[in-house]
C-alpha cells in the first residue's frame, strides 16, 4: 500500500484519507497542516477551503500545477488535542517544471473551534 504523502510513514488509508473524506477530524494542529499538504498534492481544493477558518479563506482557490516533492515538519508549539490554538513550522519541496524546483517554508497558525482545527494563515517570522 502507498505511503500518505504527507509524510507520516504510515499508509494513506491509515493517514489522511479519513479526514479528507469527511471521516475523521485531525485530532491536532500538525495532523490538519499535514493533510492539508496531502489535500494539495492530491489537487483536492474542496478540502482545503473546508479546513480554513472562514476568516481568512479565500473565496476560490486554484490549486496549480505543481508537483509537491515532500514535506519536513520543523516545529510545532502548542496545538495538541487539548489546546485551541496551535503553530506548524513546515518546509514542503516541490517542482514546476522539467528543472524548477523549489521549496516552501512556512510558519502556520491553527485554531480549534467546535472540536475541530482550522488553518489560519502564515504568521511572518
Amino acid at each position: 500500500m502507498a505511503l500518505c504523502p504527507c509524510g507520516s510513514g504510515a499508509s494513506f488509508p491509515d493517514c489522511c484519507r479519513p479526514y479528507l473524506r469527511g471521516e475523521a477530524a485531525a485530532p491536532t494542529a500538525e495532523a490538519l497542516m499535514r493533510s492539508r499538504y496531502t489535500a494539495f498534492v492530491r489537487g483536492d481544493a474542496g478540502y482545503l477551503m473546508r479546513t480554513w477558518h472562514p476568516r481568512t479563506c479565500p473565496a476560490t482557490l486554484d490549486v496549480e500545477e505543481t508537483d509537491w516533492r515532500g514535506l519536513e515538519v520543523l516545529a510545532t508549539e502548542s496545538g495538541g488535542a487539548a489546546d485551541t490554538t496551535g503553530t506548524v513550522t513546515f518546509v514542503a519541496h516541490y517542482a514546476t517544471g522539467v528543472i524548477s524546483t523549489g521549496t516552501m517554508r512556512e510558519k502556520s497558525s491553527f485554531v480549534r473551534e467546535d472540536g475541530r482545527w482550522l488553518y489560519v494563515g502564515a504568521i511572518d517570522e
